[in-house]
């Protein structure tokens, strides 16, 4: 009965879709091998670094079975329900080596407050916002991982950071008519002006008039490079 009751409360929290999601493996992991998985990757998903308290864990397979991928503990790995099922059977991206997600010491990005602040998230990234702002609703999309920059971000990193830039972009829209353009981009290294060392984008909400000479957009980095005469 406590099984029932417990198993009842997970369905109502986490909802049927992700539970029907889990059943619908056609080949399981045997139960030894699922559990060596799991010691090996301390009871994390590999990508993002969600616990199973924060989401189901699911053992994934490297090189998927429909490309005859085998069922070895050198081709699974853990990952959660959203970057598992992000991932899909078409890559064959091995989380295992990338860092772990720990936080660095004093970087204010890995902070639990500022993580704790987010709006949305998307697997491995989440959105939060600048709580410095250019302009009303100036939003940050931000690793969980700590990685310096842009360029050190893994390839699924980067494509649910598109993805959730452009979730935040619809997001912003539809709250505000005024919005009527973006400026989108991030700072990679000192010399580029970057001041935080852990990757993340800005997404920034252009409206009419908010400043009186817009023309040169990112170009802005070097002032007097902003504006430039198109050559006829």
């Amino acid at each position: 009965m406590l099984c029932e009751q417990r198993l009842g409360a997970f369905l109502e929290k986490r909802g049927l879709g992700l539970w029907d999601y889990r059943l619908g493996e056609d080949d399981p992991v045997p139960d030894s091998l699922r559990f060596q998985a799991l010691k090996a990757a301390g009871g994390r998903c590999a990508l993002c670094g969600a616990t199973r308290d924060e989401r189901p864990l699911d053992i994934d397979h490297i090189v998927p079975r429909s490309r005859k991928g085998q069922n070895t503990l050198d081709n699974l790995q853990v990952l959660c329900s959203k970057c598992n099922r992000a991932k899909g059977n078409r890559d064959r991206a091995d989380f295992r080596e990338l860092s772990p997600v720990q936080p660095a010491p004093g970087c204010p990005f890995c902070a639990l407050d500022f993580q704790a602040a987010a709006i949305a998230e998307n697997g491995s990234v989440f959105a939060v916002k600048d709580r410095y702002p250019i302009t009303a609703d100036h939003t940050l999309v931000v690793t969980r991982r700590h990685v310096a920059d842009y360029f050190e971000m893994s390839g699924m990193e980067r494509r649910q950071a598109e993805d959730l830039v452009r979730y935040m972009r619809n997001r912003i829209l539809a709250s505000d008519r005024a919005v009527v353009g973006f400026n989108v981009g991030t700072n990679c290294g000192d010399a580029a002006g970057q001041t935080i060392p852990h990757a993340h984008i800005h997404l920034i909400p252009r409206r009419r008039g908010d400043t009186s000479q817009p023309r040169g957009g990112v170009r802005g980095v070097i002032p007097e490079r902003m504006s430039y005469i198109t050559a006829p």
